[in-house]
């Protein structure tokens, strides 16, 4: 479900935020989930290594075979074979990979987005699809999880795009769309110059009202029947929710020292989402 430093939606290290939200699960559904989080960790590389046209066409194109094996049970390589167990086991559907891809492409051809619509289909691609996928692993009985695993998707990658705009400055990417910044008066240069004034916190406020929207349908999404073995992905959310906290308490002044949880405080997280604590406002 998103994320990056560039870690936009992956890896089980223990200073990331997956780490805390795994720690719960069964060894079967943490192998499986790990599977999934190294085949999109390849495809954030592919984005993130500033590659030529060309090549970049050519390692997506392996990516895609890579999901064919996959599909066909065959693992070219021990990451592949991992991921292709874990569709069979807990029946994935392909979908959700094929519009992750779209969602890679869309970086690779360095897309800016004029529109808040444009961004939020972004957001699904390369976010909610990790939570569609994953809602497999975890298990859930009410179809509402998939609407759930969406929201919760689009609020998490909202709130790593507000993080990292420096970052992703530095790269020349800019992802807060053409219409709100000429609402607020900033000019893509200001952006990328991490220009900190009024203007940019009232864009930074509007971006993060909509977090919190998305996180609220998140929450209205889900069932109370599949709360328990959501769990997981409501550490997550825990985690993002105190994340976006942070940057609010800094007047959303991302620029200078990352904006940061910390690992006591994620664990603390982990632990009070397991013990049932309810960590979003009614």
């Amino acid at each position: 479900m998103g994320i990056r430093s560039r870690n936009r939606h992956l890896t089980n290290a223990r200073a990331t935020n997956f780490y805390y939200s795994f720690l719960f699960l069964t060894p079967e559904k943490r192998r499986a989930i790990e599977a999934v989080y190294h085949f999109a960790r390849r495809g954030d590389d592919i984005t993130d290594e500033n590659l030529p046209v060309e090549e970049a066409a050519r390692a997506i194109a392996d990516y895609r075979a890579a999901l064919d094996d996959c599909f066909r049970g065959q693992g070219s390589t021990p990451e592949v074979q991992a991921l292709a167990e874990s569709v069979a086991r807990f029946k994935i559907p392909r979908q959700p990979f094929e519009d992750l891809i779209l969602g890679l492409e869309m970086d690779l051809a360095g897309r800016r987005y004029d529109t808040f619509e444009d961004l939020e289909l972004y957001c699904y691609r390369v976010a909610s699809t990790i939570g569609l996928i994953s809602i497999e692993i975890f298990g859930y009985r009410n179809p509402s999880a998939r609407e759930y695993a969406v929201n919760l998707g689009k609020a998490l990658q909202l709130v790593n795009i507000m993080r990292d705009i420096e970052s992703d400055g530095q790269r020349g990417r800019i992802y807060l769309p053409k219409a709100d910044l000429d609402r607020f008066d900033l000019r893509p240069g200001e952006i990328l110059q991490g220009r900190y004034g009024d203007p940019f916190i009232e864009l930074m406020q509007c971006e993060g009202d909509r977090a919190q929207e998305f996180f609220s349908r998140a929450r209205k999404a889900i069932a109370p029947e599949d709360r328990r073995s959501m769990l997981a992905a409501e550490i997550m959310g825990a985690i993002y929710w105190r994340l976006l906290g942070r940057i609010r308490a800094r007047r959303y002044n991302v620029f200078g020292e990352r904006v940061r949880v910390s690992r006591p405080l994620k664990l603390w997280t982990a632990l009070s989402v397991y013990l049932g604590l309810e960590w979003f406002p009614h």
